[in-house]
């Protein structure tokens, strides 16, 4: 697949997905969103895929949304080979169901928070500039609440949205939206860690923590004791279920 926006790779159950509209600093586009909703589906729905890896080309890692191009869709560059949707990059991460590392080695502005709301794990170079700027311009950062919400309570949620100023690594550390510094980490290592691990349990165990979201408390335990079950029941799981108890 030739893509506009997002390059793709595939090597050792790992897929990168690197953002790749650096001369407009990766601010997305209808067709950036479509493209990357089409490579995510692609990866979710290949078995040998174990983790997603997100990069970003240039100094900024996203910008946030292309606001003249979703005001007038005639300024995008269409992908003839993807339909396009009118889907929000928030839902599009949501439906991924595998473990995902953000490697963020530029600031994030805007609707860039999407992207990082959406990975499992984030790792970003110390002294970035992470920054919610929509009040200041008269608007409101409506769909990035919805990630905010899932790590912060609703009176931090307001209160970052409603502060437009910059701020560092360290305090997006502290608010959650970051997990640890790129430089302190053996990227390597950590994302290879993921080849060695069950890809049929790290999905259904995404999927099964996203469903019961609408599942209220007293049925979650017979929820997931199904989904346990019917994990267990793939051929492929009680193949490697009995070559390891047989190890020991």
């Amino acid at each position: 697949m030739n893509y506009n926006f997002i390059k793709t790779e595939i090597k050792d159950h790992v897929f990168t997905l690197t953002l790749d509209r650096e001369a407009k600093r990766n601010a997305f586009t209808p067709t950036t969103v479509n493209e990357i909703a089409h490579a995510l589906k692609q990866a979710n729905d290949n078995d040998e895929i174990h983790v997603l890896v997100l990069k970003a080309n240039g100094p900024v890692f996203c910008a946030g949304m292309d606001l003249k191009t979703f005001q007038n869709k005639e300024l995008d560059t269409p992908n003839p080979e993807i339909k396009n949707q009118d889907i929000s990059l928030g839902e599009v991460f949501d439906n991924f169901n595998k473990p995902s590392i953000a490697v963020v080695q530029g600031d994030v502005i805007a609707g860039g928070f999407l992207y990082i709301l959406g990975c499992t794990y984030v790792f970003a170079k110390n002294d970035l500039n992470f920054r919610l700027p929509e009040i200041a311009l008269g608007i409101f950062p409506f769909q990035v609440m919805a990630g905010l919400r899932r790590i912060m309570p609703e009176k931090k949620v307001l209160q970052l949205c409603l502060d437009p100023n910059p701020f560092n690594t360290e305090k997006a550390i502290e608010l959650g939206l970051v997990d640890g510094y790129l430089e302190q980490m053996d990227l390597e290592t950590f994302v290879g860690s993921f080849a060695e691990k069950s890809g049929f349990a790290m999905k259904a165990g995404i999927e099964a923590l996203k469903a019961i979201r609408d599942i209220e408390s007293s049925k979650q335990y017979d929820f997931l004791l199904q989904a346990l079950d019917k994990l267990k029941d793939r051929e492929e799981v009680k193949k490697s279920m009995d070559e390891k108890l047989n190890k020991n």
